[in-house]
């Protein structure tokens, strides 16, 4: 597997001069050419880019499915994603590329706070449309980034985070918008939710049904499912799963002679105690004990 490690060796992968800071670096794409090189088949980049792209075009594999670029979209990748682009397909558009080394959030808040953004594990599918004005807004931030990054000093990491994390915060506040202006195309996925999870359990269930099965049967990423339910309902996909389970458990506990292992096993669990432990975490009784309230 090829590996991008540093922002010096993607900028001379995109024919650009050194950046001017060695861990971050906002990149101009109408400046950019990608060089032939092997490395674009299959690699992964050791840091976090966040892509603000306007008529790019061409096919990139990011994790496992391919898409097609779209325009006017804000992106998001996280190191160590397996990534794959088509040069022969590739036209950089205009846009702007925010890169940045995770070392460069090294003793700042924002090292463990970023992995709150779980816009950086969605698919690229699952992009961020911009209105004119939210993208002038962001642009903004890019542009007070770049100028950071050529005036060097004590002071430049603290400023530069900040920025980046106004960005993620924007952005965070952006996708909110989008999941309710998409709500026709939302409502269909929240149908489409509902039914797999019905006939998951109408089915002979085998395992243990699981956030990544879900996600997988919609063509989203966990996160971006989770993060549209959570605005849409108010609870994310594995709270919706237990929700489900043990409105399930419940009528098997109180219609059925069943055994609690045999309710447990049919629910798809592995050891019926672990059944016991979230049935009596979400209801605060034992499947036993909400059984023998029915007699």
């Amino acid at each position: 597997m090829n590996s991008i490690n540093s922002i010096s060796e993607f900028h001379k992968l995109l024919s650009l001069p050194e950046p001017n800071h060695p861990l971050v670096s906002v990149i101009n794409l109408e400046d950019s050419v990608f060089s032939e090189s092997d490395i674009w088949k299959s690699f992964v980049n050791r840091f976090y880019c966040v892509a603000l792209k306007r008529d790019a075009k061409g096919k990139i594999r990011y994790g496992q499915q391919h898409y097609d670029y779209d325009k006017g979209v804000l992106s998001f990748t996280a190191p160590n994603q397996v990534q794959q682009l088509d040069l022969q397909t590739m036209e950089c558009g205009s846009g702007y590329l925010l890169i940045f080394h995770p070392d460069f959030l090294l003793q700042h808040a924002l090292a463990n706070s970023i992995h709150q953004y779980g816009f950086f594990d969605y698919a690229v599918h699952e992009a961020l449309h911009l209105s004119a004005e939210e993208e002038a807004d962001l642009i903004e931030i890019l542009h007070k980034i770049d100028k950071e990054c050529r005036h060097i000093d004590k002071h430049t990491q603290d400023i530069i985070l900040t920025h980046i994390e106004s960005l993620l915060k924007y952005s965070d506040r952006f996708y909110e918008r989008q999941f309710f202006t998409r709500k026709g195309n939302n409502s269909a996925l929240l149908e489409r939710f509902e039914q797999l999870i019905d006939n998951y359990f109408k089915s002979d269930v085998k395992a243990l049904l699981t956030v990544q099965y879900i996600a997988s049967e919609m063509n989203l990423s966990p996160n971006y499912l989770s993060d549209m339910l959570r605005v849409h309902t108010g609870q994310n996909t594995q709270q919706h799963i237990h929700e489900k389970l043990i409105a399930k458990a419940k009528e098997k506990l109180s219609t059925t002679n069943l055994s609690i292992s045999e309710i447990a096993y049919a629910l798809g669990f592995e050891h019926a105690q672990s059944f016991s432990t979230l049935f009596k975490k979400k209801t605060s009784l034992s499947p036993l004990a909400f059984r023998q309230a029915f007699n």
